[in-house]
């Protein structure tokens, strides 16, 4: 029998529950900041409950930040991960016609640090507010033993209601055009790559400068990755897209593939664009063939909308009119459902 002399806590064994707890109450006004009149019941709760009106299709997806959570770690910023998750899940949605209803977190660490956990959801609860997206709960979970003090990982969950009219690639047409959205950076895609190359092999730090732009190391690592729901949502609504690709793990091929007909192969003019700097040093410092290195990064395009020729110039002017500087990047060609990247044309 163990005396008080040999207590053994559970904050002895890395866990502070008061810590939590404190946390907890911090959150409860990013939270609020949130919330709309379909919220049921109070943070806090054993679960969060959303009131739906009508007779509505539901879209639910869930993913995380990758490694990016570690370049956060390195900058001490902890402030922007949230934001990227938020967006990158709402673009999931979004291409499966979806505007987002609301949003939960799993946030999981070493030993609970609440103010990088606040950094955190702040940044989550920015992302929501941005995308009119509540968030409804989460959870913070204190694993001593599985993480390393200071090392945190993070998911999120959203569900949002089917509003958009994208039919998807049932859709899809030969001679369609393929319009790309550029992206803000690497997003939350490629991490791995970029690390080993930046810090491992030329040495970089993250308040160096990042050759070839006016920004250090950590700021271009650390961009959010863009929401692209409020520059589509007129030419969606409009019906003139017909599919979506969000480009993200997979690159272009893997992901407009997804996008494709059994019957239709998609022909990617890399000559249209420029992916710049960031991009530039990746590829050259990596050696890796265009293949391999558009499977790997975005390559400066977050998103690829599917329109039909017709179509093609009034959703160019529309996206101009909300300061996005798309383009054509291909077209839709018959075929077996493959992505072709093709150098100039």
């Amino acid at each position: 029998m163990s005396t008080n002399d040999d207590r053994f806590s559970y904050a002895d064994a890395g866990v502070d529950i008061r810590a939590a707890e404190g946390l907890t109450r911090r959150l409860a006004s990013l939270v609020d900041s949130t919330r709309s009149d379909s919220v049921r019941g109070d943070f806090g709760s054993f679960g969060g409950r959303f009131k739906l009106s009508g007779d509505p299709e539901l879209v639910a997806s869930a993913d995380g930040v990758g490694t990016k959570v570690l370049v956060a770690r390195m900058a001490g910023r902890h402030d922007t991960v949230g934001e990227d998750l938020v967006n990158h899940c709402v673009n999931d949605i979004l291409v499966e016609g979806a505007a987002p209803l609301f949003f939960l977190d799993y946030f999981a660490c070493g030993r609970l640090d609440a103010d990088v956990a606040y950094d955190v959801v702040a940044g989550i609860a920015r992302g929501c507010r941005a995308n009119g997206c509540v968030l409804l709960g989460g959870e913070t979970a204190e694993m001593p033993g599985m993480y390393e003090p200071g090392d945190y990982d993070l998911a999120g969950f959203i569900v949002g209601r089917v509003q958009l009219p994208i039919a998807g690639a049932g859709a899809v047409r030969a001679g369609d055009r393929l319009i790309a959205l550029p992206s803000s950076g690497l997003h939350t895609n490629g991490y791995s790559l970029a690390r080993g190359i930046l810090f491992e092999r030329l040495g970089l730090g993250v308040n160096d400068g990042y050759p070839g732009t006016d920004r250090s190391v950590g700021d271009v690592l650390l961009e959010v990755h863009r929401s692209y729901l409020e520059p589509l949502r007129v030419s969606c609504e409009s019906g003139r897209v017909r599919a979506l690709a969000h480009i993200t793990g997979g690159g272009i091929p893997g992901n407009l593939a997804r996008a494709l007909p059994d019957d239709c192969d998609a022909l990617v003019d890399l000559s249209s664009w420029r992916p710049g700097p960031v991009f530039d040093l990746l590829a050259a410092e990596s050696g890796l063939a265009a293949p391999e290195l558009y499977e790997t990064l975005n390559m400066g395009v977050g998103m690829v909308a599917v329109v039909s020729p017709a179509d093609s110039k009034s959703v160019l002017d529309d996206l101009s009119s909300r300061g996005e500087r798309a383009f054509v990047c291909g077209e839709i060609v018959d075929g077996s459902g493959q992505v072709a990247l093709e150098a100039g044309r």
